[in-house]
């Protein structure tokens, strides 16, 4: 092959390898962090938000892969922090969601607590992240709501206590500029309508899945820069 050719060829194959870098680079590598409620618990796994919120976003144009969702049901704040960030760390994440709090709530963690665990990972998060603002935090939703719920209360005002957390999350989100999706209120629609709540009469249904989903969507879209 004339050395010119070669020359010509050699270059053709390097840019044409950079672009396919540069393709796969501008996907999104999606981590959703939390508990039962991000794993869609009492729904078809395919039915969990994280999974509707990275398909929703493909069809936006918006490349997304969903390459882990390490949540457990039952997890605290402390959970994810002993658990899950090992993922988050080796996953290579460029976008990052997180729902977390209810189980620190029904195991009685002060506020306090909840406020310096909530800290430490989103400190850690960011710190790993190439965008620090590429995190979307999710209120936790009032489970209170649900004919099980009350059987977690320990005679606590679900409601006011869960709004609590929240504020502490809203705060947290308003001190680093990041992006909340608020379900809270949402949640509440699971009293008045058996269709939002699973089998177990805890956990939602696939309906009221999707009907957080639609809420977080367009703050992802947000933090995502579209």
């Amino acid at each position: 092959m004339p050395k010119k050719i070669l020359i010509v060829f050699c270059c053709t194959v390097a840019i044409l390898f950079l672009c396919f870098r540069n393709m796969n680079d501008s996907v999104i590598k999606y981590v959703a962090l939390g508990d039962s409620y991000t794993i869609g618990t009492g729904a078809d796994p395919k039915d969990a938000w994280p999974n509707l919120l990275t398909k929703h976003l493909n069809d936006a144009g918006i490349k997304t892969e969903l390459i882990a969702n390490p949540s457990r049901n039952g997890f605290s704040t402390q959970n994810l922090i002993d658990n899950e960030l090992e993922v988050f760390d080796k996953s290579g994440a460029t976008f990052v969601t997180l729902l977390i709090g209810v189980n620190d709530w029904v195991r009685e963690v002060n506020s306090s607590t909840y406020a310096k665990n909530l800290v430490f990972i989103l400190d850690h998060v960011q710190s790993k992240l190439p965008n620090k603002k590429n995190i979307l935090l999710v209120t936790i939703p009032d489970f209170g709501m649900t004919p099980q719920g009350g059987y977690y209360s320990a005679g606590r005002d679900i409601s006011k206590g869960i709004a609590e957390f929240n504020d502490i999350l809203k705060a947290e989100a308003q001190k680093r500029d990041l992006h909340i999706a608020d379900i809270f209120e949402i949640s509440k629609n699971m009293k008045d309508d058996p269709s939002l709540v699973a089998p177990d009469g805890l956990h939602p249904s696939a309906k009221e899945y999707a009907a957080w989903e639609t809420l977080i969507l367009p703050e992802a879209k947000k933090v995502l820069g579209n």
